[in-house]
Parts: structure tokens; C-alpha cells; sequence
């Protein structure tokens, strides 16, 4: 069996990061973000690369009143409410430039080989207190129903915002169509994210650069698909944004990547790379290239071992079908 290449991307904008930045934020950082979307289509088109863009709902807006159109009835009432993004924009107010990106959609959909997939309507946090079940149900329908109507197509896969990962609303996310659902690398560092340590994060970020847990690629037949849930495609490795300050850093992180590819590839294992595209706004034409020699390594395997370019909907589209075969 080849070794699969996934990606997928946490497609969110300001809505991604509100809670954590406010109106702190330099406008260039997205503007360069906006800008540079293109460019990864481009890449990912012209490498047949298949993409998952987890994509939260709101960004599928044109303007406030369409967004205020299609948010649900019933919103997050988390206990503390500066993580609800309906009451920050009530704060704050409304900036198309950082919340809407509808023509960014449509060339995701105009590009071959790209899924486009769902971050939640509202960056929705399901392990913090206060929220519901059914608020979650109606934040996934209100992102159903705006890529219904706008885009004519119902999304098939789904991230947790800050892999946050509610097991008991697995079957919720089936029930609304999700079929795909990235889980988090099996490493102790990244389980349970809401309960963040000093340990996790060190860990995390060590382990970007020298092996310090268990390797994160995988066979396929260790994925197991549980009835009434999604399939569930676990991640293997984040791309960190690149330190500006620090060469030598950022070339260890990318070597420690395809490496990590070329093990996977080798052994026909399911390596999951994932970013942020608002990673690449602090230096755009750096991230491009580090984008590039990622990609030439796929090609590079590719030839060598049959490494073979999918998207979450793809690989889960392909495992379930092995599976209804052996029944």
C-alpha cells in the first residue's frame, strides 16, 4: 500500500484568534493572509495537492447582514463570554477585511483537488463550560445551510476549533453530514487541549524540532470507524509559523517535516500535515517557499514510493469503501 500525504487547514481569519489578540492586531497580518491564499491555490493546483480548508462558517458571508442572517437562534452562552464571537463583534463591531471572505471561498472551489470543510459557524468551543449540545447542533446547521445556498454543496469534513474535541458530540457532527473529523496525534501533549500546562506546550513545540514522542504517522488499518460517528483522521504535525529572527530554527522544524514524510512514505503510513494560512502573514514569500519545498518533497516521493496526495474527504471516502467491500 502507498504512503498517503493529507493537509488540511484551519481557515479562520480574525475569528480564529479574537479571544486571544482583541483589536490588537496589525491589519497587514491578514491583508498578507488574503493575499496569499491565492499563491497556496496555486501551489497545491499546479501540484495536485488534495487540501481539506476547514473553513469557519462566518468567512462565507458578503457582508453583516447577511452574517446575521444565517447565525442561529441559539448561540454558545459560555460561561465566560469573552470567548463567543457574537459578543465581541456586538463589543467590537464588524471588519469585512477580517470577517468575510466569500471570493476567497469560491477560488477554493475553483481550484482542483481542494476540499473545502468546516471550522464551525462561530469558532465554536465545545469543551468550555457553558455551551450545549444543541447550540453546537445549530451552529453546524447554520454552516450547512450558508454553503448550501451560497456554494451549492454540503461539507463533508470537519476540524474542532483549538482541538477542542467533544467525543460526546461526535454523533452530533454525523447527524449534520460530517463524515470526516481530524483528531488530535495520539502523544499525550495533545490530548484534552483545554487543559493547557506549562508540560503540553513545552512538549508541543519540542517536539516541532527533535523527536520527543512517539512518531505521528499511521497505518490506515489503526484508524477505526465506530458506528453513529465520524471516521476520525488524526493529525500528524503542524507547520509552526516561521520565526523571522531565527533561520537556523525554521529549517530544523522544516527538515524534522520531510523527514517526517519521507519515514511515512517508506513504510506506506497516513502522514496529516496542518496550518493556519494566516501563519504565512508575518513574512508571505518566505512561507511560500518553505510551502514549496514541501510540496517538491511530495513529488519526490511520490516517484520514488507512490506517495500518494489526499484530502481528508478523500482518504475517509477511500477507507470507508474498503470497508463496505469486506463486509
Amino acid at each position: 500500500m502507498p504512503g498517503i500525504f493529507t493537509i488540511s487547514l484551519d481557515f479562520e481569519l480574525l475569528w480564529g484568534i479574537f479571544d486571544k489578540v482583541g483589536t490588537n492586531y496589525k491589519p497587514e497580518y491578514f491583508s498578507n493572509t488574503r493575499k496569499v491564499i491565492p499563491q497556496m491555490l496555486d501551489c497545491f493546483g499546479k501540484n495536485e495537492i488534495g487540501v481539506t480548508w476547514a473553513t469557519v462558517g462566518m468567512l462565507f458571508a458578503e457582508n453583516e447582514e447577511e452574517w446575521k442572517a444565517y447565525s442561529p437562534e441559539f448561540t454558545p452562552s459560555y460561561r465566560d463570554k469573552k470567548l463567543s464571537a457574537y459578543e465581541w463583534a456586538k463589543k467590537n463591531g464588524i471588519r469585512p477585511e477580517v470577517h468575510f471572505a466569500p471570493e476567497l471561498i469560491r477560488q477554493i472551489l475553483d481550484t482542483p483537488f481542494q476540499e473545502l470543510g468546516s471550522h464551525s459557524f462561530a469558532h465554536y468551543y465545545t469543551l468550555v463550560r457553558g455551551q450545549s449540545p444543541e447550540q453546537f447542533r445549530q451552529d453546524l446547521k447554520a454552516t450547512q445551510k450558508i454553503a448550501q445556498n451560497k456554494f451549492g454543496i454540503s461539507l463533508q469534513s470537519l476540524v474542532f476549533p483549538r482541538n477542542h474535541i467533544n467525543e460526546l458530540y461526535l454523533p452530533i457532527c454525523l447527524e449534520e453530514g460530517y463524515e470526516f473529523v481530524r483528531g488530535n496525534p495520539k502523544n499525550w501533549y495533545w490530548q484534552e487541549t483545554q487543559h493547557e500546562s506549562f508540560g503540553k506546550k513545552f512538549f508541543r513545540s519540542a517536539d516541532c524540532f527533535f523527536p520527543v514522542g512517539d512518531k505521528t504517522s499511521y497505518r490506515l488499518d489503526e484508524l477505526s470507524h465506530f458506528k453513529q460517528e465520524p471516521l476520525i483522521i488524526p493529525a500528524s504535525r503542524i507547520l509552526r509559523p516561521m520565526n523571522i529572527r531565527n533561520g537556523l530554527f525554521n529549517e530544523i522544524r522544516l527538515q524534522r517535516i520531510l523527514n517526517e514524510m519521507e519515514s511515512a512514505a517508506k513504510a506506506g503510513e497516513v502522514y496529516h500535515l496542518w496550518w493556519h494560512p494566516h501563519n504565512f502573514g508575518n513574512d508571505p514569500e518566505a512561507s511560500i517557499k518553505e510551502l514549496d519545498r514541501v510540496l517538491e518533497k511530495y513529488r519526490e516521493l511520490h516517484e520514488k514510493f507512490g506517495l500518494e496526495s489526499k484530502s481528508m474527504k478523500m482518504l475517509g471516502e477511500g477507507l470507508l469503501e474498503k470497508s463496505r467491500t469486506k463486509v
